[in-house]
């Protein structure tokens, strides 16, 4: 279970009349196509009547049963927000008998889900992961899109370009026609999301991004396995993931030297690195390295000088992520202060840069949220090259 790879989860396979009073079909099917257009009302359901569904790690969306009807509520899905979304799960084809309840919900969404938009690539593998890929019909930003099964679709035709996420291509979208659109943001400001989510096609923002812990990233598989109806899929290939992150969390614990590291590099004379508490410092923490930054608080990323990394970090024996540079050469242009570090001088710095896609797009930024167990297992090879001995690096590889 320990050695599991990408491609033996990718290929998890899970093995998975109506009578109604003319009054009572009229309303259903005013209710479930105006979807967006509903009948807001101060009514909601009996909250005394409850069953949830608890995530082990990502607080940002839950799915709870309320006197039997599914709702998935979505929670701050960016930083900030000031709402929280609901949207009634209907099952397409469940039995129904009786009335939708009314209720101050986002939408109502048809499950399972066969046509669908999404707009980050942290998004694509969980389609992969649990089998509809084939779902996918459009995607802002395409050329950023690394995975093979995917890739494939888009150079096929079958997946369109919808421009950027910003300023993404309505027309198309609508054109498109997508059982639902799943986004994410920054704020509340995307007009060309509120225009799509008021024409009809539900909009459901992706938080997996705010999270807080690396396992609580990838839980978000948990999200598309409500909307595919494959909520027991989700849980195993989760089970899975996090199995192997714990597994491996232990075995580095039991090593005795712990290197220093250094993260990061300048941007604009401003050195941007992992704050203690961010999820990319827990793997670091996980992976049992001394990272000099450690001991911060905070969940994004510190902002310091040269000369404050400088002093701290100088003889690191490991530095990770240095930015978007590709080479110990574009280091050099980019600031020949970079030569000054010990771990420049010794070539011990390690970048996922370089692992990228056919049209160009960084593996990482695709599937290191999924998949933080393969993050671990390659600064734990990295970091302790006597662990791991079998196990190649997926994401991370010396800087050329």
């Amino acid at each position: 279970m320990f050695n599991l790879t990408v491609k033996t989860l990718n290929n998890i396979i899970f093995e998975k009349t109506i009578t109604l009073k003319f009054s009572t079909l009229f309303l259903l099917s005013l209710l479930l196509f105006s979807c967006i257009e509903n009948n807001k009302s101060d009514t909601i359901f009996d909250s005394t009547n409850v069953k949830s569904a608890e995530n082990s790690y990502a607080t940002g969306f839950s799915l709870n049963n309320y006197d039997g009807w599914d709702v998935l509520e979505i929670y701050s899905p960016w930083p900030n927000s000031q709402k929280n979304y609901h949207y009634l799960i209907k099952h397409k084809f469940d039995t129904i008998n009786k009335l939708l309840p009314v209720f101050d919900y986002d939408g109502i969404i048809e499950i399972p889900v066969e046509k669908i938009i999404v707009t980050s690539t942290t998004h694509i593998p969980a389609l992969e992961l649990l089998g509809t890929e084939n779902t996918l019909i459009g995607f802002p930003g395409t050329q950023y899109v690394s995975s093979e099964k995917t890739r494939l679709r888009i150079d096929n035709g079958e997946v369109r370009e919808l421009g950027n996420n910003e300023t993404i291509n309505t027309e198309i979208v609508l054109d498109l026609k997508p059982d639902i659109l799943v986004g994410y943001g920054i704020g509340n400001q995307n007009k060309a999301l509120e225009t799509i989510n008021n024409s009809g096609t539900s909009v459901l923002y992706n938080g997996d991004w705010v999270e807080a812990s690396p396992l609580g990233k990838a839980e978000w598989i948990k999200f598309f396995g409500i909307l595919y109806d494959k909520k027991k899929e989700a849980d195993s290939i989760f089970d899975i993931i996090e199995t192997n992150y714990m597994a491996a969390k232990t075995l580095a614990q039991n090593v005795k030297k712990r290197p220093k590291v250094l993260c990061g590099a300048m941007h604009n004379n401003v050195w941007y690195l992992p704050q203690g508490t961010s999820p990319e410092a827990q793997i670091l923490k996980d992976a049992n390295v001394n990272y000099l930054w450690g001991d911060t608080k905070g969940k994004g990323s510190l902002a310091l000088n040269f000369e404050s990394i400088f002093e701290k970090a100088q003889n690191a024996s490991l530095w990770f992520s240095p930015s978007y540079y590709n080479s110990y050469e574009e280091l050099m242009l980019a600031s020949t202060h970079y030569s000054q570090f010990n771990a420049f001088k010794n070539k011990s710095i390690y970048s996922f840069a370089n692992t990228k896609g056919a049209t160009g797009g960084v593996l990482y930024y695709e599937l290191g949220t999924a998949r933080p167990d393969l993050v671990l297992k390659d600064i734990i090879k990295i970091s302790h090259p006597t662990l791991l001995q079998e196990y190649n690096t997926y994401f991370f590889k010396p800087l050329q």
